[in-house]
């Protein structure tokens, strides 16, 4: 087997990484929008809202699970791929996923079955409680797995003691300098996942028959956050880009392909990164638009790619993957706003659109999980070949596992993923097909 253990075990982790963080995603955007439903219908009294509820629950639950039954796989891997990862951090990664594991089992596991098998058994003031801390619990988990990967991006509060970190300053570690930005990331892309999964699927349904009133208003509250998402998404975005130029400036000069300390700082909006000649083909530039966005030396110089000789990310998929998220974002901000400039006067009622942009709708339907993965993909790779930025690298981690082990270990996951995602798939669109099945209210349970 000629292919790198490195490379594999890169592939491997990362491909892991962005499909729990998918669906992780998707679960913490879906626990809140039914906590809004929820709320809806109780205050309003309105049956739309409880149906759509009802349908979204379904989906809902398929994603936690989904995401529980990924993140096996990730952990495994920190034992066997990157054996040495744990010796090294475990003072900083054990704790932080120890609680993320306890948030798990304390808010979410023991209302979970109430939240999505007890509807019919309770009263409503106590299912409703129980969605909230379903959704306070993944926002927990979410706290604290996002502690653990910003603090590898922004290492803060440890200091490494022959070879293993440790622990001086706790506040340092958790809130260290990336975690709010890493979180508002996350957060805004699992909206953006949630509300164009929302509005696709409607739409789909649209082009088929006519729409519910749960329907059409799952489309009005997703359309909402959709456009207040890509909004806030914006600045969020300028912030993480000037987080990363002072922090990681070698992924900031990757992300912009400037190859040679000394040349103008022009931003490539679009271009073919060539590592061997260290230029960029067929660039787009913009003149000195990438000034903010790079590193700088103490004597003020920015920081080119050629200042980090063999420690460089990969340059082709550190500049494309940011181009694909900033690309999919402005998609989405477009079709937003266009959607609801085009229903402003028609109460946000999806069934007003025309069967050709119901079918853009339908075509952007996985447009937020897209940018959720690839945001993944540039935060990972672009920290190569770091484990814990300018720390740990990967190779000092990397386990002793055979490159034939590690390439059919990644066929496995990869072919695991692909009929896991397919199966979420095809489950989606069926209940969108055929609805949800009504449930009987039980004798003598409360209304």
């Amino acid at each position: 087997m000629s292919i790198p253990p490195l490379f594999l075990g890169r592939l491997q982790f990362i491909a892991c990484l962005a499909f729990v963080a998918l669906f992780m995603a998707l679960a913490l955007a879906l626990s809140w929008l039914l906590l809004y439903f929820k709320l809806r219908a109780r205050a309003s009294g309105n049956a739309g809202w409880t149906a759509a509820y009802r349908f979204w629950v379904r989906i809902f639950a398929l994603a936690f699970v989904l995401a529980l039954a990924s993140g096996v796989p990730v952990l495994l891997q920190l034992g066997t791929v990157w054996s040495g990862l744990m010796d090294k951090i475990g003072n900083v990664a054990g704790p932080l996923l120890g609680f993320a594991v306890l948030s798990v089992f304390a808010l979410k596991s023991c209302f979970l079955g109430v939240m999505l098998f007890g509807q019919r058994r309770v009263s409503e003031a106590v299912h409703t409680l129980s969605v909230l801390m379903v959704a306070l619990g993944h926002l927990a988990t979410a706290f604290w797995v996002l502690a653990l990967v910003s603090w590898t991006q922004t290492p803060d509060g440890a200091v490494a003691i022959d070879g293993r970190f440790q622990i001086y300053d706790w506040a340092k570690v958790v809130f260290n300098p990336s975690l709010g930005w890493t979180i508002g990331a996350t957060v805004l892309g699992a909206l953006l996942t949630a509300a164009f999964l929302i509005m696709g699927i409607t739409a789909w349904q649209g082009l088929r028959r006519p729409l519910d009133d749960g329907e059409r208003l799952g489309f009005r509250a997703a359309l909402g956050l959709a456009c207040i998402a890509v909004v806030l998404l914006a600045p969020v975005g300028a912030g993480m880009g000037k987080l990363i130029a002072h922090y990681q400036p070698a992924k900031a000069a990757a992300a912009l392909a400037y190859w040679h300390e000394g040349a103008a700082p022009d931003l490539v909006v679009l271009g073919w990164p060539d590592a061997e000649t260290e230029t960029n083909r067929a660039a787009w530039t913009l003149s000195g638009a990438a000034a903010r966005w790079l590193g700088r030396n103490v004597n003020g110089h920015f920081l080119a790619l050629e200042n980090y000789a063999n420690m460089q990310p990969p340059v082709l998929l550190t500049f494309w993957s940011a181009r694909i998220v900033a690309i999919l974002a402005l998609a989405m901000a477009c079709v937003a706003w266009a959607t609801l400039f085009r229903l402003r006067k028609s109460g946000f009622d999806p069934s007003h659109l025309s069967r050709r942009w119901l079918r853009a709708l339908a075509l952007m339907t996985f447009s937020g999980a897209a940018l959720v993965v690839f945001g993944w993909v540039f935060t990972m790779v672009g920290m190569q070949p770091y484990a814990v930025n300018g720390a740990v690298t990967q190779t000092e981690i990397l386990g002793t596992a055979s490159p034939r082990s590690l390439f059919y270990g990644t066929l496995g996951y990869a072919a695991l993923y692909g009929v896991l995602f397919a199966a979420f798939v095809r489950m989606l669109f069926h209940a969108a097909r055929y609805g949800v099945v009504p449930v009987r209210k039980m004798a003598g349970a409360a209304p």
